[in-house]
């Protein structure tokens, strides 16, 4: 279980004074749920994901996995208790095979061609073309995101966190995406935490955070989230076409 108490980010702004990114986020995940992070740019989606990965550290507040307390933890020490993130723009590593970071993610150069395959065609990519492909700017973006998902499903961590995997792929991508994020919730693997304002991977979703101004705005079930944002960006959108008049 993710558990995150009053959870805090601030930064220095341009003229000295104290910014909140984060401001007293408090919320909890329960093991092998599907929550889909979402709300308008800005609001501090990415610093959440982002802290709970260790990649920023909270001015205050707690972070707690498994009753552990990972709020001092660097991410090498989040990584082995079993918490992975994906990136919106994963890196691409020149000279490095596909088979090779696969076998760096699973922890074991014992790693067989067959299985580095099998983690490939989860994620709906040719086995065969790829398995012995650079991960370098020859691969497309969609290419390179399911390629990170496949490394994370080879980790087989506990917590896997996705930054808006749908940025940057195309559609036909963007539906292996979604039915790979299925799969892996249907089978219980994971717990997932994902970043996104896509309407077919928000209704993946058991529960919805809405994040808007550093803060938890709203959180539920979809069924009783999903309705409400869909109500106040069409009430917005009538208000803004009324002003335009």
């Amino acid at each position: 279980m993710l558990e995150i108490n009053h959870l805090s980010y601030q930064v220095e702004g341009e003229e000295g004074q104290e910014l909140g990114i984060l401001n007293d986020v408090s919320l909890s995940v329960k093991d092998h749920q599907f929550v889909v992070i979402t709300g308008p740019n800005g609001g501090g989606k990415t610093t959440l994901a982002k802290a709970i990965m260790g990649l920023v550290k909270p001015t205050g507040g707690t972070i707690r996995w498994n009753d552990t307390d990972i709020t001092d933890l660097d991410i090498t020490g989040r990584a082995r208790l079993g918490i992975s993130y994906g990136f919106q723009q994963p890196p691409r590593f020149k000279g490095l095979k596909v088979k090779d970071l696969l076998a760096l993610a699973a922890g074991s150069d014992k790693l067989t061609r067959e299985e580095g395959c099998q983690y490939l065609t989860k994620v709906g990519l040719c086995a065969g073309d790829y398995i012995d492909r650079e991960v370098d700017a020859s691969l497309s973006g969609g290419e390179v995101k399911r390629i990170e998902i496949a490394t994370i499903l080879a980790r087989k961590t506990g917590l896997m966190i996705f930054d808006e995997p749908e940025a940057g792929i195309d559609l036909w991508s963007f539906a292996k995406l979604t039915e790979t994020f299925k799969l892996i919730h249907q089978k219980r693997e994971a717990t997932l935490i994902v970043i996104s304002h896509q309407e077919r991977i928000i209704d993946l979703a058991d529960e919805i955070v809405m994040i808007a101004d550093g803060k938890v705005q709203k959180q539920g079930p979809k069924d009783e989230i999903f309705p409400q944002i869909l109500a106040n960006t069409r009430t917005s959108c009538s208000y803004l076409s009324e002003g335009a008049k």
